[in-house]
């Protein structure tokens, strides 16, 4: 499994990216469409999202694990900032989007987990994919809310709801809470009709969305030194961290073991879909050769490899 998902083309294709970039090669996607395969992606995230949620309906232990991942989701990137200003030396709109990858999820670090802690007995609860869909967004409200802070005068009552303003009313925010909203209500049977475009197609526009940003990363890389090796260690660190943390709330909210992990490993895993794309959009002075290579180069191969053992036997001992 870990073979098959770091081989598989959407990975591959970044990997190309960084290639291309790194030999100097001349190849570039136009801007407007890069802009456009961002507005995809997060549209078709969050309705997807929201058809989980639809289906998997609403029960006490749904509530539970998703209030227990939307803290963790909005919190999270807090303890992330706090580590990449002050240890990191990150400043503070670079710490602002890496902090949201941190807080937010990766998908196929979920899927992969999903198949190996099944393979061994232990299945996740059906409803953890909803609670992965509810925890794409909030970090992204806490990075730009981070990032942001103190651009504006605080000392006056405007200024602060204009921050406000800019961070819930960002296009990116608006795009993936209101594309949730619309699958929760669509549900399946309304997918239906714009499922070729919305399913069909996700995986082909996510391949050529990580290939520009293989190159983004790569040609901003190679022309900065900040990616230090006390970033590198924290693109260690901060993912076992979260990962601790939720595998023991998961645990003490009574959720099994197998789900108990699996909040683990989405608290751990790091966003390079919906993130990145979301920070394109919000935050595009920051540095994608930071919060790339953080999320994507370091913390996404040691969570496949690492990572989803690591959680999981956390889980069992204190379960």
């Amino acid at each position: 499994m870990i073979v098959e998902t770091l081989t598989s083309p959407v990975i591959l294709f970044f990997v190309l990216g960084i290639f291309a970039a790194l030999i100097k090669s001349d190849l570039a996607i136009p801007e407007a469409f890069a802009k456009a395969m961002s507005i995809y992606l997060m549209a078709a995230i969050g309705l997807k999202g929201g058809i989980e949620v639809s289906a998997s309906g609403f029960t006490p232990d749904l509530a539970t694990a998703a209030l227990a991942g939307l803290a963790l989701s909005f919190l999270l990137p807090f303890f992330a900032f706090a580590l990449l200003t002050r240890f990191g030396g990150l400043g503070q709109i670079d710490a602002g989007a890496v902090a949201a990858h941190y807080g937010s999820v990766s998908v196929v670090t979920f899927v992969t987990a999903k198949e190996i802690l099944t393979g061994q007995g232990l299945s996740p609860a059906g409803y953890m994919v909803a609670v992965l869909a509810l925890m794409e967004t909030p970090a992204i409200i806490s990075g730009l809310l981070l990032a942001r802070r103190g651009q504006l005068n605080s000392n006056t009552e405007s200024s602060g709801n204009g921050l406000l303003h800019e961070v819930f009313a960002n296009g990116s925010v608006v795009l993936l809470v209101g594309s949730f909203v619309i699958g929760l209500i669509a549900g399946k049977d309304g997918f239906e009709p714009v499922k070729p475009l919305f399913e069909t197609g996700f995986r082909g526009v996510l391949c050529l969305f990580l290939l520009d940003m293989g190159l983004v990363a790569a040609r901003r890389l190679t022309q900065s030194k900040k990616l230090n090796a006390r970033l590198v260690a924290l693109a260690l660190i901060i993912p076992v961290t979260n990962g601790a943390l939720g595998v023991t709330i998961g645990t003490l909210i009574g959720l099994d073991v197998a789900s108990a992990a699996a909040l683990g490993i989405l608290a751990a895993s790091a966003s390079y879909i919906a993130v990145p794309a979301a920070m394109r959009m919000a935050l595009p002075e920051a540095d994608p050769g930071i919060y790339l290579s953080m999320s994507l180069g370091i913390t996404f191969p040691f969570n496949i490899i690492i990572g989803i053992t690591l959680f999981s036997q956390l889980a069992s001992m204190i379960g």
